[in-house]
């Protein structure tokens, strides 16, 4: 008889995390997204998590230079992406010592030990070589020259110079990746196909560099069967893998196709929001109008004589960007204009962590303009809800005249995640406000009797020529006014519109439990490492936990407190150090807010969350 091998079918695995990590000029995060974007189209559910140095080029082979891209994907429900990771691939000593912290024991490593030279080993502070000192004896070490298996395998590619052969190093390791969890290279090689149609060499290289890495991996008996993770089951529908920034412009972009609107945008180049602005200028063909102005008050002022125009006008940021904005912000809010800020947050103060995540700015937004100044304020959860609420932003401004400001954070602004294509059709109706012809009882401060709302009047229209600037106003002609009583009128009746906005918002809900032991409160883009925590505890049978998680800020939804009397306990997660829960002090007496705070740059950790919940409910 003669025995004949039989191959093993490749481990199905329920999820998987996987993390690049390398120098930023060692394309970590076009390999995480082309991993990503191909696991997508298998059909998996995907969490993103990009991670980069605030640095254009960081120092090669330094500690704070490293770049890197996690990507968590499944067959089951995934809204974060995750902790510990069962992959990483380090293209540098760097890479490594940085993220060695976060592997699981007993997982992968893939290393390139071309990298491991006695200089790069310097940079990152090593005293002797952790691929020969033992101090990596806990984790599956997968040693791979890639950089010299890169140049074998273009030796016959003729007119690359050296530089080039060695940046496709990292399509080496993304090649492995796809074997080790049984994707295909399809899709990437058409990236490359349409991304350098106009550069042969380069499609011809990496596709070669690709294709070398996948069976390298093949034959390596450190990885003696592929893994796979089968389709996720999603809601029937047509999805597309979205960041949180796009998803954003595409919001806009919605609003401006159901109101019939001219969509106007001014800005300024600030990192983390200035992917929305790009993503604009792109659609062009559909009347968006954009302004790269000199700064942040050039770009916001614009906007506002954008709305004065009748367009739907926004203007997107940053923190410090926010605060440049801040008078020309409260001059919409006197005239009553329309007009939508998104600020993007990240690690501050002042410059601080401009490529990091964090929630600091929520105060800012609520508070940070001179004199009484309410303005609305929205926050997106995710990479795929920020569609929605830019579109949520563009009708509560629209059909309450007054400014919104839409929170959003780097975490979910950088990150992407599967998202159901919506057609405009779908969308909920925006009500425009406009004023075409006048009658002789009309004044340009007159109110809708139930939003508060004046009416939008276009300049140049007959008879409704009208005062605007910063000057109180008279609260029927709009005419400057000095009259003590009609300030604090005026004062109060457009705090009462942005409250009355509560009538026109969803009440706040709860997940998992209605009432209990515990309310957990989040806000912003926290949504998925709470979420994902109180699922893990509540399949435990901690079933007296509950999630509140909100959106709208200002104002906060009616039913509030309602939801505060149902639990014992209440803790506030945010990352920052209480600023949401400064606010539920301030408007809800009687309630202890506890805390659980993170100012790190990094999004909340899921063993971090469990082990807090648990020792509130012991």
């Amino acid at each position: 008889m003669v025995a004949t091998e039989t191959k093993q079918q490749p481990k199905v695995l329920e999820a998987v995390i996987i993390r690049f990590v390398g120098d930023s000029g060692d394309g970590m995060q076009l390999t995480g997204t082309q991993f990503s974007d191909t696991s997508a189209m298998f059909g998996n559910d995907i969490a993103t998590f990009p991670n980069y140095p605030a640095e254009i080029r960081a120092p090669q082979g330094s500690l704070y230079g490293v770049s890197g891209f996690q990507i968590h994907i499944g067959s089951v429900e995934i809204s974060t992406p995750g902790d510990e990771v069962d992959l990483l691939v380090a293209m540098n000593p760097a890479g490594l010592k940085t993220n060695l912290h976060a592997v699981k024991p007993g997982h992968t490593i893939i290393v390139d030990t071309d990298a491991f030279t006695k200089k790069n080993l310097e940079k990152a502070e090593y005293e002797s070589n952790p691929l020969e000192n033992g101090s990596l004896e806990n984790y599956r070490i997968i040693e791979v020259a890639m950089t010299s298996l890169t140049k074998e395998a273009l030796k016959d590619v003729r007119g690359l110079d050296s530089k080039s052969i060695i940046r496709s190093k990292n399509m080496f390791a993304l090649g492995m990746v796809y074997w080790m969890y049984n994707r295909s290279t399809d899709h990437t090689i058409d990236f490359f196909k349409n991304k350098f149609k106009s550069k042969p060499l380069i499609v011809e290289a990496n596709t070669k560099v690709l294709n070398t890495g996948f069976y390298f991996a093949e034959t390596l008996e450190l990885i003696p069967n592929a893994y796979t993770i089968a389709p996720a089951k999603m809601a029937p529908g047509t999805y597309r893998i979205i960041m949180g920034n796009t998803a954003t412009a595409w919001g806009f972009l919605a609003a401006a196709e159901k109101t019939g609107l001219e969509l106007y945008i001014g800005s300024y180049p600030i990192t983390p929001a200035s992917d929305i602005f790009d993503e604009l200028v792109k659609h062009m063909h559909f009347g968006v109008k954009t302004l790269q102005a000199e700064d942040e008050i050039g770009a916001i002022t614009s906007a506002i004589g954008a709305s004065f125009a009748g367009n739907l006008a926004i203007t997107m940021t940053s923190g410090p960007g926010l605060a440049l904005k801040g008078e020309a912000l409260g001059l919409a809010m006197i005239i009553e204009m329309p007009l939508v800020i998104v600020n993007v947050q990240r690690g501050g103060p002042s410059t601080g962590l401009p490529t990091k995540t964090e929630q600091s700015d929520l105060l800012q937004a609520l508070y940070g303009r001179n004199g009484e100044s309410p303005v609305i304020v929205i926050a997106a959860s995710t990479p795929a809800n920020c569609f929605d609420f830019s579109y949520e932003a563009a009708k509560l401004t629209i059909e309450h005249m007054t400014p919104v400001i839409l929170l959003s954070d780097g975490y979910i602004a950088n990150g992407s995640a599967p998202w159901k294509i919506k057609t405009v059709a779908d969308m909920p109706e925006i009500k425009t406000n406009f004023l075409k012809k006048a009658d002789e009882n009309w004044h340009p401060y007159d109110r809708d009797e139930h939003t508060l709302a004046r009416k939008w009047t276009i300049p140049g229209t007959e008879g409704l020529e009208h005062r605007v600037g910063g000057l109180e106003k008279d609260r029927v002609s709009g005419n400057v006014s000095y009259i003590p009583e009609n300030h604090e009128y005026m004062t109060k009746i457009r705090a009462e519109k942005i409250k009355r906005v509560q009538n026109y918002i969803p009440d706040q809900t709860t997940e998992f439990a209605d009432s209990g032991d515990l309310l957990v409160i989040g806000w912003g883009g926290t949504y998925g490492s709470l979420y994902t925590a109180i699922k893990e505890l509540n399949e435990e049978g901690y079933t007296n936990i509950g999630l509140a998680h909100f959106n709208y800020i200002n104002p906060l939804p009616k039913n509030t407190a309602d939801v505060l009397k149902r639990f014992k306990k209440i803790i506030v997660c945010e990352l920052n150090t209480g600023q949401f829960a400064s606010v539920l002090n301030i408007n809800f007496n009687g309630f202890e807010f506890l805390q659980h705070n993170k100012v790190q740059g990094l999004p909340f950790g899921n063993k971090e969350l469990i082990q807090k919940f648990k020792r509130l409910l012991k």
